[in-house]
């Protein structure tokens, strides 16, 4: 483990030097000025500018190593140096950013310094600010009762959370049903399964019907995608959810039959029941503090932050106080004896604080590059997409390790651009919708589906193992997760996905 580190981080330092190196006298032959744009936003990146004056179009495809090792880490340190990784996973996390901004922030200066700002202030901060705020208000939320974690209980379950999932999110559907199903499943051997269905189902798939289900399909309503044009996905993520849940079903079966029944016990049945009511309206409040962000983003402008290129819209100023304001409700507002029912601790949201700290560092050039379309270094995957079912792979196999906003937004852009280029936006997507409705619905399926296909797909995927590991389940490794049940139970049902829509 330690061979591979420090052979990825030799390779990744010598290739940085490389420019250093070809250049007279030892003069950066990178022109540090060329760009003062530091927005990775989805508003138009690169949509105004010549291809040389954006950071995408310059960045080698090595500059992504370091966000291969932070993701080699994640997948082998809990293997091969468990220890260790409890104790130290955070100095991994800033040790991989760390390699990728040193000479980034050498070789571009101020530019690479705008990116890494805004990455953080734009992206980074508000995504922990609505985790946090699930996690807390979810907290507040305890689901009381006797049920006992059969297959046909647990698939009620899932299919529950799967529709919850497009209308709170699927973060606020994972983190409202995750404590439920574990305490339901608590007295079995075999459980690790269920929750990465839960993953597949209600932290992914469940989210396709509307913006609200998750963040690409937000983004595609706020480029002028109808809000319930997305039900027009219904009959995919239907296939796909039946598929997925059938397959559950009957390896949940089969696990159950090996289990020892007498540890379910046989005392008196507590009915089921619901504490910390309130905690939902606050549960609504973030669904509708997220719609009023996208809906008012043009009406209330917005200001600069740090340099006059990184700048933050108020309506997502006003969302990002209100979350925080809901969850510090929450807090004050819900019984100590309530969370403790829940084994509510801060364990899982420390975790992903520190562990996308450094994914959100090592992630810039892999976003850049990907939204430098055609200019950058991965333009023979942009070039090479034609059919729906090329979108729906492209878009979704991205989506399976990289952030499905900027993914959904590259390819919906490509697409386009492809059969109106030049026309303005709003004619070009009503044109889209009405005569190449399959290619939109692929990019939102590739988008949406494919996220879980890793546990860093999609926000709730790692929050859930986090919360799962903290309650003594084993869950499987990254790689574990992709080669026992990504690959052989997704990957097969998108297949099948393809063969029918695409």
């Amino acid at each position: 483990m330690k061979r591979v580190i420090v052979a990825l981080c030799t390779l990744y330092l010598t290739l940085s030097c490389l420019p250093l190196l070809a250049a007279p006298g030892g003069a950066t032959v990178l022109d540090t000025h060329a760009s003062g744009e530091a927005s990775l936003s989805v508003r138009g990146a690169g949509a105004d500018r010549a291809p040389g004056e954006d950071l995408g179009s310059k960045l080698p495809l090595w500059s992504v190593i370091p966000f291969a090792g932070i993701l080699l880490s994640i997948a082998l340190f809990p293997l091969f140096a468990p220890h260790f990784w409890e104790h130290h996973f955070g100095k991994v996390s800033v040790f991989w950013a760390i390699i990728f901004a040193a000479p980034f922030l050498f070789f571009y200066r101020l530019p690479a310094l705008e990116k890494i700002i805004h990455i953080y202030v734009i992206d980074y901060i508000p995504f922990l600010i609505l985790l946090w705020s699930l996690f807390t208000i979810a907290g507040g939320i305890h689901i009381r009762g006797s049920l006992k974690g059969s297959p046909a209980v647990n698939s009620l379950t899932l299919l529950i959370g799967t529709l919850l999932a497009s209308w709170i999110g699927t973060t606020g559907a994972s983190m409202l049903l995750i404590r439920p199903v574990l305490r339901s499943n608590a007295w079995r051997k075999h459980r690790a399964h269920t929750i990465v269905f839960f993953i597949f189902l209600v932290s992914n798939i469940g989210g396709s019907l509307t913006p609200l289900g998750d963040p690409p399909l937000f983004l595609g309503f706020l480029h002028g995608v109808p809000f319930f044009w997305t039900f027009k996905l219904l009959p995919h993520m239907a296939v796909a959810s039946a598929i997925v849940l059938a397959v559950y079903f009957a390896l949940d079966t089969y696990f159950y039959r090996k289990e020892n029944k007498s540890s379910i016990g046989q005392g008196e049945k507590d009915p089921l029941g619901i504490e910390g009511l309130h905690n939902f309206i606050f549960l609504g409040g973030v669904v509708g503090a997220v719609l009023f962000s996208g809906l008012y983003q043009e009406q209330m402008g917005s200001v600069s932050i740090i340099f006059h290129e990184v700048s933050q819209n108020w309506a997502n100023l006003i969302k990002d106080a209100a979350l925080v304001l809901l969850g510090i409700f929450s807090l004050l507002s819900t019984t100590r004896e309530i969370r403790q029912s829940n084994e509510f601790s801060w364990g899982p949201i420390k975790e992903v604080a520190f562990l996308f700290a450094g994914i959100f560092m090592t992630i810039i050039p892999a976003i850049a590059i990907l939204l430098a379309g055609e200019h950058g270094a991965l333009a023979f995957l942009i070039k090479s997409v034609d059919n729906p079912s090329h979108y729906f792979w492209a878009a979704g196999g991205l989506s399976s390790f990289l952030d499905n906003a900027p993914t959904y937004l590259t390819f919906y852009n490509t697409a386009l651009g492809k059969f109106y280029a030049g026309m303005p936006e709003p004619q070009a997507v009503k044109l889209l919708i009405s005569e190449k409705v399959d290619y939109l619905a692929a990019i939102s399926a590739g988008a949406v589906f494919m996220g879980a296909n890793t546990y860093i797909g999609n926000a709730p995927n790692f929050m859930v193992k986090s919360i799962a590991e903290g309650s003594g389940v084993s869950m499987p490794s990254f790689f574990g997760y992709m080669f026992k049940y990504s690959i052989p139970i997704l990957v097969v049902t998108f297949i099948i996905i393809t063969f029918i829509f695409f």
